[in-house]
């Protein structure tokens, strides 16, 4: 089986206090656009990792029709990338090693990292590199949320495409929720394709959120 490594990485800092009711929302949305599609039910696991001085894994990596909820997130200390990233590297070749010893074959993961692009470490940039520099680097596709988001930090940061509010309006529930469904097209046309053409295809994210751009989703 063919099987999509998701993950979201979000920001649980204090001085998200303001959105992390809007972020449980939009990961509510985006759990029932995957979950309840039958024909992708199977093919997508999704981990959840918050962060702010410190990381925790609240929710590692899982089939979401094994799920009634997701657990929420809680704001506070301070906006740190370091530890976000170290942990998210360690996940993912856990995640990754224990799919392939199952038999799966395993699309490259893909992480949508939500911050307001203010981190307060500075040395972030090493884990980063490192996570980049690992066996199973993911597409990170980097979200400003807050108003006062640094562009540049979320640019730095994406390896796929960066976006934000261009606004200044910090509801991010509506782009995440897109973001699922068009994840969801995307694999439901890569089984149907698979199943016409007696083998595996590219899984392509569409273009249907602002800010993005198609990608070709590599096999590891």
């Amino acid at each position: 089986m063919q099987i999509l490594p998701f993950y979201a990485v979000c920001d649980e800092s204090s001085s998200m206090t303001l959105h992390i009711d809007t972020l449980n929302k939009a990961l509510f949305s985006l759990h029932q656009e995957i979950s309840t599609n039958p024909t992708i039910a199977d093919k997508t696991r999704f981990g959840l990792i918050g962060f702010s001085t410190d990381a925790h894994e609240l929710q590692p990596l899982v089939d979401l029709s094994d799920l009634e909820e997701l657990p929420a997130l809680d704001a506070s200390g301070l906006t740190s990338y370091g530890r976000a990233f170290s942990l998210l590297r360690q996940a993912i070749d856990r995640d990754v090693q224990g799919l392939k010893a199952e038999g799966h074959d395993v699309y490259r993961p893909v992480v949508f990292f939500l911050s307001d692009g203010e981190p307060t470490d500075s040395d972030w940039e090493q884990p980063y590199q490192e996570l980049l520099a690992s066996a199973f680097r993911p597409h990170i596709i980097a979200f400003g949320i807050t108003e006062g988001a640094d562009r540049a930090v979320i640019a730095q940061v994406a390896t796929f495409k960066a976006f934000m509010q261009e606004d200044g309006n910090a509801d991010v529930a509506p782009a995440l929720r897109e973001f699922a469904a068009s994840l969801t097209r995307s694999i439901v046309r890569s089984v149907s394709g698979a199943t016409a053409a007696g083998a595996g295809m590219s899984l392509q994210v569409d273009d249907h959120v602002p800010g993005f751009t198609a990608v070709s989703l590599d096999k590891l």
